[in-house]
């Protein structure tokens, strides 16, 4: 049997994977726009709707420009170093800092420059790296994956600000939980954050996750559908479920038996990623959760009534569980569960 085709690790670009074109394009044509309207994105979305692997699939293709220098970084280390560091380590743009007569050997980078000009800041070393980077006609794009409200971001921010004022060409490109960005958002120093264009990701088409398994499975075409509607659109649910199927039958579907995968499908969203996402929940949002797992789609009014809360109250936590990707909120006045099998599994979950 070859290799299975999906995965269920998150961050790993897998052999099979629905691409969101329309996103991706859209972040792409705004950098590489002559003028830029945007310098910055946020891509956000439930865990395991593909935020990684878009932002993968972003930098790869960007990287393969010539007039592009890509640096991918974390949110919990000191980024404005590691940026330095990645930046000092290309040896075109290394030639370039030392012609320049630059002394960066204050933050471990290269050697002491006698007679050069030394720099002690790492905010001023970062505004010189990419004046030479803007000199040699090329953008730098600076990566942060799951972001989060720490002082290494906030002290980025600051600085990315900084080198936006200076008209340089940097460009960020973010990920992370709606709660995450929220919080940085709100942070008063950091308004440009705020103003960022937002890509809340949405289920795949549940029809081009049918295709994908008709032709990857050899499948009838109401079998693949009803593996299609088993995931809801959600991302790591397609992969989990092809990664299951391929596991057992491989490519060939001809004995194949869809309900005897469907306990291992409900074992590894709950471990990987229900658990996760039902101990972040606080209180008040469990229990709206709660009264949807019991009654199934409700009118909003009802739920405001069976846990006594005003009309604000309740728009509020709407829009929280809607952008945490939980709910879904397109039958006006309704709330229903928007995750596959997370009701079952939850249910469990409260039964014990």
């Amino acid at each position: 049997m070859s290799d299975n085709p999906f995965t269920i690790s998150f961050g790993i670009e897998p052999t099979e994977y629905i691409s969101r074109y329309s996103e991706t394009s859209e972040i792409i044509d705004t950098f590489t726009a002559e003028k830029t309207s945007n310098h910055a994105y946020m891509i956000t979305g439930v865990r395991g709707s593909g935020k990684t692997v878009m932002l993968a699939s972003i930098t790869e293709k960007l990287s393969e420009e010539d007039d592009w220098i890509v640096v991918n970084t974390i949110p919990d280390t000191d980024i404005l170093q590691s940026i330095a560091s990645k930046l000092y380590s290309i040896k075109e743009l290394r030639k370039n800092f030392v012609a320049a007569n630059f002394d960066f050997s204050a933050f471990g980078l290269g050697v002491h420059i006698e007679n050069g000009n030394p720099i002690y800041d790492i905010g001023t070393a970062l505004e010189c790296m990419v004046g030479e980077i803007a000199k040699k006609g090329k953008r730098l794009l600076i990566s942060i994956d799951e972001i989060i409200n720490n002082d290494y971001v906030k002290i980025f921010a600051g600085t990315f600000q900084m080198l936006l004022r200076q008209k340089l060409p940097v460009y960020l490109l973010m990920t992370g939980l709606y709660d995450n960005i929220y919080n940085l958002q709100n942070e008063k120093t950091l308004t440009f954050l705020y103003r960022a264009p937002k890509i809340m990701l949405e289920p795949l088409s549940v029809n081009s996750i049918a295709r994908s398994y008709k032709n990857i499975f050899n499948l009838d075409t109401e079998t693949a559908q009803t593996m299609g509607r088993l995931t809801k659109g959600y991302a790591f649910a397609y992969q989990v479920l092809g990664y299951l199927f391929w596991k057992k039958y491989g490519s060939n579907s001809k004995d194949a038996d869809l309900n005897s995968i469907i306990p291992q499908y409900d074992d590894y969203l709950e471990n990987y990623v229900y658990e996760k996402i039902w101990f972040e929940l606080s209180a008040k949002e469990k229990e709206i959760i709660e009264l949807i797992i019991k009654n199934g789609e409700m009118k909003i009014a009802d739920i405001r009534s069976a846990i006594d809360i005003n009309s604000s109250n309740m728009s509020v936590y709407r829009e929280r569980l809607k952008y945490k990707g939980l709910v879904d909120v397109s039958h006006y006045g309704y709330l229903s569960l928007k995750l596959p099998r997370f009701a079952e599994i939850i249910q469990m979950r409260l039964d014990y």
